[in-house]
C-alpha cells in the first residue's frame, strides 16, 4: 500500500461525488475533528452548488441508522466516524451509497462501500485526522478548496496530532495553509484569552511544580520575577508581555521545572495562529479555537461551531459566549474529581485509575475531563485513566486516555473489557471510548479492574 493508492482512491470517490446530482446526507462527529470535517465538505459542496443535509452525532447508533434507512436520500457520507461500525451500517444501509472518510480503527466486514481510511494504506494514524482526509477529498473535487487547509490543521490539533510539529500528510497540509502563522513560544493554553496568572494556574501540560493548580502561588511567582499582573487596573495576558518579559518568564519557568521528570524546555513549542483573526479572540490561536469547537459540540450547539468555521460572525459571537459556560462546566467537573479522589467514585491503582462520575459530569464532557487529567501531572507516565458518566438515555459513556506518550493500545484494552460484557468499543491506541447500558455498569467496573490489573502485571513482567 502507498500514498499513491490513497490519493488515487480519494480522487476516484471525490469525482463520483462531484458529478452526482441527487442530495447527500452528511453525518459527522461532534468534536473538533468532526466539526472541521463537516465545515470543509460543506464549503466544497456549496462551491459545486450541491444539495445536502448535515447531522452532528455523538456516535453511530441503531436509532440513527434506522432513521437514515427510511429517508429518501440515497447517498450518505460519514465523516470522522463509520469505520468502526461497518457491520451495523451494512445491516441498515445496504441499499444506500455509503462514503466513509475516517481515520479510526476499521471493523472487520465484507460490506462494500466507498471507505477512505489511512489505515487501509498502512499510513501512520498520527499523520492525518478526519478533517485532513476530508480536506484532501475536497481538494480532489476542486483545487479552490485549498482555502480550507487551515480547517484541516485545526482538526488535527483538536485530535491531539500535533507533537512538536506535524508529520506526514499533516505537515504537507500545513504548507498549504497560508493563513496560519507558526511561532515558537510558551506551549500553554489560553495565551490569547486568559489572564496571565490564570494561564500559569491552569498550565497542566506543561506542568509547573508549585504553581499549576494554585492561583495564589501563580500570582506570587509573577511578583517574585517582577512581571506585573495588571496594567491600568486590567489583568494582563501572555500576549501583552514585552519580549524581555517573555524571556524572563520562560527562564523562570525552566528553572522552576529543573529536576522534574520531563525536560524543562518542554514548555516551548509551536504556536499556530490565524493571521486574519484579531488578537485576544479564542479563534486566533488554533488550540483555543479547537476548545471553542469542542465546547459547541459538547454543549449540543454544533451549528455554532460549524458556523464559526464558515466565518459566520453571528455564530462566532454566540460560540464565544458559549465558551464561558463550557469553561464553568469544566471547572466544576475538575473540582468534583479532586474532591472525590479518596472516595469509591475514583479507583486509584498503581497503573490505572477509574473515574465513575455517574451524573456528576456530563457524558459529553467525560472525554475532555480525562484528557485534562492525564495532562495534569497528577499521575505518573503510562497510567491508564478510564472515565465513566451517565447519559440521558440510561447508558454510560466510557472514555479512556493514557498519561504521556507511552505506547499503550487503549482501543485493544477497552475492547477486551467490553467484549467480556458483550458490548462494543472503538477509537485509537491513545484514546478509546464505548457506550454501555447502565444496568451493565457494575459488571463493567468489575471486569475493567480485572483486565487493567492483568495488563499492569503483563507490562511489569514484559
Amino acid at each position: 500500500m502507498s500514498y499513491e493508492e490513497f490519493y488515487a482512491k480519494i480522487e476516484e470517490v471525490a469525482q463520483q461525488l462531484k458529478h452526482q446530482e441527487t442530495p447527500f446526507h452528511i453525518i459527522t462527529h461532534l468534536d473538533t475533528d468532526g466539526l472541521t470535517s463537516a465545515s470543509i465538505l460543506i464549503k466544497a459542496l456549496k462551491r459545486e452548488e450541491k444539495t445536502f443535509a448535515v447531522s452532528v452525532v455523538k456516535q453511530i447508533t441503531e436509532q440513527l441508522l434506522t432513521r437514515l434507512s427510511r429517508e429518501p436520500c440515497s447517498t450518505i457520507v460519514f465523516l470522522d466516524l463509520g469505520s468502526g461500525n461497518l457491520q451495523q451500517i451494512a445491516s441498515f444501509l445496504k441499499n444506500k451509497t455509503i462514503i466513509i472518510l475516517d481515520h479510526h480503527q476499521i471493523q472487520e466486514s465484507s460490506f462494500s462501500c466507498h471507505q477512505i481510511n489511512p489505515l487501509q494504506y498502512d499510513l501512520n494514524p498520527y499523520e492525518i485526522s478526519g478533517a485532513g482526509i476530508t480536506y484532501i477529498f475536497a481538494k480532489a473535487m476542486n483545487k479552490k478548496n485549498k482555502d480550507s487547509a487551515y480547517l484541516a490543521i485545526l482538526g488535527a490539533i483538536g485530535d491531539r496530532q500535533e507533537n512538536k510539529g506535524f508529520i506526514g500528510l499533516n505537515s504537507e497540509i500545513l504548507k498549504e495553509a497560508t493563513n496560519i502563522e507558526v511561532k515558537t513560544g510558551l506551549r500553554m493554553f489560553g495565551t490569547q484569552t486568559r489572564s496571565l496568572h490564570k494561564v500559569l494556574e491552569y498550565s497542566y501540560d506543561p506542568y509547573i511544580p508549585g504553581i499549576t493548580g494554585n492561583e495564589t502561588n501563580a500570582v506570587h511567582f509573577l511578583e517574585e520575577i517582577g512581571i506585573p499582573i495588571k496594567d491600568n487596573g486590567k489583568f494582563r495576558k501572555l500576549v501583552h508581555l514585552s519580549q524581555e518579559e517573555t524571556k524572563k518568564l520562560i527562564t523562570s519557568i525552566i528553572l522552576r521545572r529543573l529536576g522534574s521528570e520531563k525536560s524543562p524546555e518542554d514548555i516551548l513549542g509551536n504556536i499556530y495562529l490565524l493571521k486574519d483573526e484579531e488578537e485576544e479572540l479564542p479563534t486566533k490561536d488554533l488550540k483555543e479555537f479547537s476548545t471553542l469547537l469542542n465546547c459547541c459540540g459538547r454543549l449540543n450547539k454544533p451549528a455554532l461551531g460549524i458556523g464559526t468555521c464558515l466565518n459566520d460572525q453571528a455564530a462566532k459571537q454566540k460560540a464565544i459566549e458559549l465558551l464561558i459556560s463550557y469553561k464553568r462546566e469544566i471547572i466544576q467537573a475538575l473540582n468534583w474529581f479532586y474532591a472525590n479522589r479518596k472516595t469509591e467514585a475514583v479507583i486509584e491503582e498503581d497503573n490505572f485509575v477509574i473515574l465513575n462520575a455517574e451524573e456528576n459530569i456530563k457524558d459529553t464532557l467525560i472525554g475532555t475531563i480525562c484528557s485534562i487529567i492525564v495532562s495534569s501531572g497528577v499521575y505518573k507516565e503510562g497510567t491508564m485513566l478510564l472515565g465513566m458518566a451517565h447519559t440521558l438515555d440510561d447508558n454510560a459513556k466510557i472514555s479512556m486516555r493514557v498519561v504521556g506518550k507511552k505506547e499503550v493500545n487503549l482501543k485493544e484494552t477497552l475492547g477486551e473489557i467490553t467484549k467480556k460484557i458483550k458490548c462494543e468499543s472503538g477509537g485509537h491506541n491513545f484514546a478509546a471510548g464505548a457506550l454501555i447500558p447502565q444496568e451493565k455498569e457494575q459488571e463493567f467496573l468489575e471486569t475493567a479492574v480485572s483486565v487493567l490489573k492483568k495488563r499492569a502485571i503483563e507490562e511489569v513482567i514484559g
